[in-house]
């Protein structure tokens, strides 16, 4: 498959067929020169679990990368379904791409099967055709495939495969997208997106031209409010999942909901105005966050 000569997660992408040890020292750097929000793996993480996370988030980023990165739609949904055979052959034992070449003994070892993977390609052509939502209820469908594969995926790794916790993963994952969303309101305007849902839009008397024409007014203010109301909501509900798994588990869960509620703090501190400013967390904020976490735990297991 062709792929575009400006991809970034191409270059210094190993030769088809390339050894396993070439694969993982791939998906590794990936990995470690992201630009998201939140860490991959942290520090807190079990060693023997760190590679089997990069393998995992490389074919996430590979394919979301190849839904937003590549211009043309048409192109992209024949670059996803093209991921989508790779994904195949990889079940089959015939992997040739890098990423699938690192993320097979991932799959073998844990079990994994093909679903999470394949349900993200689902959200990810999805973003090819749909460029509005309805109602809340539409864009939480929409999460159900964008973000709730990750949380799943991750549990696998963990050894956890019960529908319980995979519930309380779901909220978590759900709100981490959904906070992702309000924070990238004018990025997602740039690509013609609108995840905000149409009918909470109007009932705050916004039309699509105010979003476009970046009017930030109090109208606005309330609808992100609600927003992140809602999304601080399900981040609470899925919670009670840090005290569901190993303890030496627990921070890096926990730093994923801590991350994500920091950047709800972030959009309330610039007064909810998403249109003109893009909140981020710094890196001391994220230090921050480390050690929220790292001093919670350390006190509850003081106390046992």
């Amino acid at each position: 498959m062709q792929l575009p000569v400006d991809l970034e997660i191409a270059k210094k992408l190993p030769p088809s067929g390339s050894s396993v040890e070439q694969a993982e020292r791939y998906t590794r750097r990936l990995a470690n020169h992201h630009y998201e929000n939140f860490i991959v793996a942290s520090v807190f993480l079990p060693r023997r679990l760190r590679q089997h996370f990069y393998n995992i988030y490389a074919y996430c980023r590979w394919a979301d990368d190849l839904a937003d990165e590549v211009p043309d739609p048409s192109a992209a949904m024949e670059l996803l379904n093209w991921w989508g055979t790779e994904l195949s052959r990889c079940y089959s034992g015939a992997a040739t791409h890098p990423v699938f070449i690192a993320l097979q003994g991932t799959i073998e070892r844990f079990e994994i099967p093909i679903e999470p993977f394949s349900d993200l390609l689902v959200a990810f052509r999805q973003d090819q055709t749909v460029r509005r939502y309805p109602t809340w209820d539409a864009v939480l469908e929409y999460c159900r495939y964008s973000a709730n594969p990750v949380g799943r995926l991750v549990l696998y790794l963990c050894g956890y495969r019960d529908h319980d916790r995979q519930t309380l993963s779901d909220f978590t994952c759900t709100a981490l997208q959904l906070a992702n969303f309000w924070q990238d309101v004018s990025r997602d305007l740039d690509k013609d997106r609108i995840y905000i849902p149409a009918d909470l839009m109007a009932s705050t008397g916004l039309g699509e031209a105010d979003l476009f024409d970046r009017r930030f007014d109090g109208r606005y203010r309330r609808l992100m409010r609600i927003l992140v109301e809602r999304t601080r909501e399900l981040f609470r509900k899925g919670l009670p999942l840090v005290q569901c798994v190993a303890p030496n588990l627990r921070i890096d869960i926990e730093l994923f909901s801590r991350g994500g509620l920091a950047v709800l703090d972030a959009i309330e501190s610039i007064g909810y105005n998403t249109l003109e400013q893009r909140p981020s967390l710094t890196g001391a904020a994220k230090l921050k966050l480390i050690g929220r976490a790292l001093g919670e735990h350390a006190l509850t297991y003081a106390r046992r």
